[in-house]
């Protein structure tokens, strides 16, 4: 049985598995200084254990536990390590009220971050491995933004980068130096793969940054680079689409999402080519 104590800057969690690549995977994943004495007081305490009864013989799964609670159903056994760093995201999502959340990924060049918005299928997660493995730039989260309320500040968040079915190859051939987890086959977003952020962004990953600009991407295999500039109506519509917990934060969450539309430019950008999505931001957002 692994136990351990994981500081995920701004938590902390307790995580405990029976499932031994689940253990290989985190000590992959996470640079050593993360791992702290037990002794520190945790936030949240999760794991990963493998069913009983004769799932534990035949179709062998696993469960998700957060509390005691299990609020998923349990899953193929291959899936363990994909549904630890899912959970995380659940917990985080659902408990941390001192933060308005975007489903977003996000980037920072400096102190100055990029919002990348966009449901699963929009290519938000292959542009953040991008961005984040170039010089210059760090990753804040590929999954969830922490907004601080009332202000442009966000919080980082760093953890591993979800990657699924050919964006896995395609990062694979961009940073064949960087570290993969294993293969989850056949979840429910498909074959999925974690990447481990760049030493650059766990080393900042206590420094905040301020929101410049929100781009909303969408990947399509037929456009190389097509830019619109969003007015503020159809900025703010996209971006409340995906806040995960305005509705707790009242007219404080809707002041946060308004500063951001009014501060920030906005866009929607379509391409099939990463590089040129980076040169329109280097050059012509930040």
């Amino acid at each position: 049985m692994m136990r351990i104590r994981l500081e995920l800057p701004p938590f902390i969690f307790d995580i405990h598995s029976s499932v031994g690549f689940v253990e290989q995977n985190i000590h992959n994943m996470y640079p050593d200084d993360l791992f702290i004495n037990p002794s520190r007081p945790a936030d949240y305490f999760v794991g990963v254990e493998k069913a009983n009864g004769l799932r534990k013989f035949i179709r062998p799964q696993a469960s998700f536990s957060f509390d005691a609670i299990e609020p998923f159903k349990t899953l193929p056994l291959n899936h363990a390590y994909a549904s630890l760093e899912w959970g995380i995201n659940y917990v985080v999502a659902n408990q941390s009220l001192q933060y308005v959340i975007l489903h977003s990924g996000i980037v920072a060049k400096g102190d100055n971050a990029v919002l990348l918005p966009g449901p699963p299928g929009s290519g938000k997660s292959t542009m953040t491995a991008y961005l984040s493995g170039r010089q210059g730039w760090r990753l804040l989260s590929d999954e969830m933004a922490l907004i601080l309320p009332e202000t442009l500040k966000v919080q980082p968040f760093v953890r591993p980068i979800c990657l699924k079915n050919n964006s896995v190859d395609l990062v694979k051939r961009w940073y064949p130096e960087a570290k993969f987890s294993t293969v989850a086959r056949n979840t429910h977003k498909g074959d999925v793969v974690h990447l481990c952020p760049a030493d650059s962004s766990w080393q900042q990953r206590d420094e905040l940054a301020s929101v410049k600009a929100i781009v909303f991407p969408r990947y399509d295999e037929r456009i190389d680079l097509e830019i619109t500039e969003l007015n503020q109506n159809q900025g703010f519509m996209q971006l409340a689409q995906n806040a995960v917990n305005l509705n707790l934060h009242g007219q404080q969450g809707f002041n946060t999402l308004v500063s951001l539309i009014e501060n920030c430019a906005v866009f929607e950008v379509v391409y099939n080519n990463v590089e040129a999505v980076k040169t329109f931001l280097e050059q012509d957002v930040l």
